[in-house]
C-alpha cells in the first residue's frame, strides 16, 4: 500500500511541476527563452494597460528607446482603448494574456478557455485591426485544456527565464540586483506594467543591462516567431 501512496504522491508532485513551472514543456510547448550566445534580451510587461503606470513605463521605454512586449488583459484593454493603442503605436508588441485573468483561470474547460482567449481577440482586433498570435498564460500555468486551445488557434505560448516578481517586491535596490544577476543571452524579463516599483527600476535596470553588453530587441526578433496573423 505505501509504495502506491508514494506512486501517487510522485505523480502528483510530477503533474504540478508540469503545470506551474512554465517552461516545463509538460502539457505544452511554451518559449522562454532564445538559444543564442549573443548578449541579446527581450522585456515583456503582463497585466496592463493601467491609467496609473502604463504611460511612464511607456515613456521610459521611448527615451530609452527600447522595444518591448505587452501581454493585456482583454477587460483591461476594453477600459482603456487610447493608452492601448498608444502601446502599439510606439512600435511595442501586443500579445493575448486572456479576457479575465481569472484566479481560476487554468482551472477552464477547453471550451470556456478558448471563449475567454477569443474575446481578448475580438478587442484587440476590433481597436488595431490585428489578430494576435502571442499567448501568455495566466499566472505562467499550462494544462492539457491550454494545449488545446492554444493549437486550433494556432497561438504560440510564450513564458519567460526570468520573474521579476515585481508585483510583491518591496525594495527597488534588491529588484534591481535580482534583474542584474539573473541575466544571461537569450533571456525573456518578465515585468508587469501594473507597479509603482517596475516604473521606478526600470531606467536603472535598461542601464545597467547595457552597462553588462546587453542588447534589447523585440520579442519576435529575439525568438523569430510571426506576431500577428
Amino acid at each position: 500500500m505505501s509504495v502506491y501512496i508514494g506512486m501517487a504522491i510522485l505523480y502528483f508532485l510530477i503533474l504540478s511541476y508540469g503545470s506551474c513551472y512554465v517552461g516545463s514543456n509538460f502539457f505544452m510547448k511554451v518559449l522562454c527563452s532564445a538559444d543564442t550566445s549573443e548578449k541579446l534580451i527581450a522585456i515583456s510587461f503582463d497585466d496592463g494597460p493601467v491609467q496609473q503606470y502604463t504611460p511612464d513605463i511607456l515613456q521610459v521605454l521611448k527615451e530609452q528607446e527600447v522595444p518591448a512586449a505587452f501581454f493585456c488583459i482583454g477587460w483591461r484593454i476594453a477600459a482603456n482603448q487610447g493608452l492601448f493603442r498608444q502601446v502599439h503605436e510606439q512600435g511595442h508588441i501586443i500579445g493575448n494574456h486572456s479576457y479575465s485573468h481569472s484566479p481560476v483561470f487554468d482551472l477552464l474547460p477547453s471550451k470556456q478557455m478558448e471563449h475567454d482567449v477569443q474575446m481578448t481577440d475580438i478587442v484587440i482586433k476590433q481597436s488595431l485591426g490585428l489578430q494576435p498570435k502571442l499567448f501568455r498564460p495566466p499566472y505562467g500555468i499550462t494544462t492539457p485544456a491550454m494545449r488545446r486551445v492554444m493549437d486550433q488557434g494556432g497561438y504560440t505560448a510564450i513564458g519567460w527565464n526570468i520573474r521579476s516578481l515585481d508585483t510583491i517586491a518591496t525594495n527597488d535596490k534588491k529588484l534591481l540586483n535580482k534583474l542584474i544577476r539573473l541575466l544571461r543571452p537569450g533571456a525573456i524579463i518578465l515585468l508587469h506594467d501594473t507597479q509603482r516599483i517596475t516604473v521606478s527600476v526600470l531606467p536603472l535596470f535598461i542601464q545597467a543591462a547595457r552597462n553588462e553588453g546587453y542588447e534589447f530587441v523585440r520579442l519576435d526578433k529575439l525568438l523569430n516567431v510571426n506576431v500577428y496573423a
